[in-house]
């Protein structure tokens, strides 16, 4: 992938080389396990660096400065713009659990923001990422970040940041809990940064729980029953099929 910086000064650049550098070298890692096992192909032309502002206002009018446009990732590495972001998701509510979470993130869950974006190059998706998708659009997103997450912290990290997104679907679940998970898609993005987020956080719990508890940490498992759901002439929407219509609300 070739590397590309669009930041506005010469000093932005600096102030991110040694990260972006760090960054590069842990991600080729993680390319190498998706092309040797979970059919990743064709990977990103590009990565663009750049700054959130500029992300979520010039490349994208999307709040969440990370995003892929056709076969381009776009990702700020300000961590301190991150902590930001995810401290405005709470909406102004107060939890000291949540906000200590935030405020002492590393640079490791930056990186598994990229690995989303990486993650969705997979040609185990059954859709092409840049379609107009309907249905089951939750499952790539939430297994993008599962898998990005899986490989990429370890496992103290990788259980901080699934306690999190559970604590955020219990705070927010009066507020956007009445929608089901088919109702991800292109809409999604029209809401607010939380709105949008919710979506995330239950995809990924979702994909976590498919895994760990329906197939017995068989990543491929449920990757195969996606498969017969597709295969199958998507019949019913893919919640349904996984059994998965009163999860959240339990």
């Amino acid at each position: 992938m070739k590397q590309i910086y669009a930041f506005e000064t010469k000093e932005d650049y600096e102030k991110y080389e040694g990260m972006i550098g760090r960054f590069n070298k842990k991600i080729k890692a993680y390319q190498n396990e998706l092309e040797k096992n979970y059919a990743l192909k064709d990977i990103p032309k590009a990565i663009v660096w750049t700054s959130r502002e500029l992300a979520t206002t010039v490349f994208s009018n999307v709040p969440i400065p990370a995003f892929t446009n056709k076969d381009v990732i776009y990702l700020s590495p300000d961590l301190s713009s991150w902590k930001k972001l995810f401290i405005e998701q709470l909406e102004g509510k107060q939890n000291t659990y949540i906000e200590k979470y935030y405020e002492n993130l590393s640079e490791n869950h930056i990186l598994t923001i990229l690995g989303h974006e990486l993650t969705h190059h997979s040609d185990l998706f059954m859709d092409d990422f840049d379609d107009e998708r309907a249905d089951g659009i939750w499952f790539e997103e939430g297994m993008c970040d599962y898998l990005s997450r899986k490989f990429l912290l370890n496992e103290i990290e990788f259980k901080a940041i699934s306690n999190v997104e559970f604590a955020l679907v219990e705070l927010f679940k009066s507020e956007y809990g009445n929608r089901s998970l088919e109702t991800f898609g292109a809409a999604s993005y029209e809401g607010t940064l939380t709105s949008i987020m919710y979506d995330y956080w239950r995809s990924f719990l979702a994909i976590k729980y498919l895994v760990e508890e329906k197939a017995n940490n068989d990543i491929m498992r449920t990757f195969s029953e996606y498969h017969r759901w597709h295969n199958e002439g998507r019949k019913v929407p893919l919640v349904e099929f996984f059994g998965l219509e009163s999860y959240f609300s339990s």
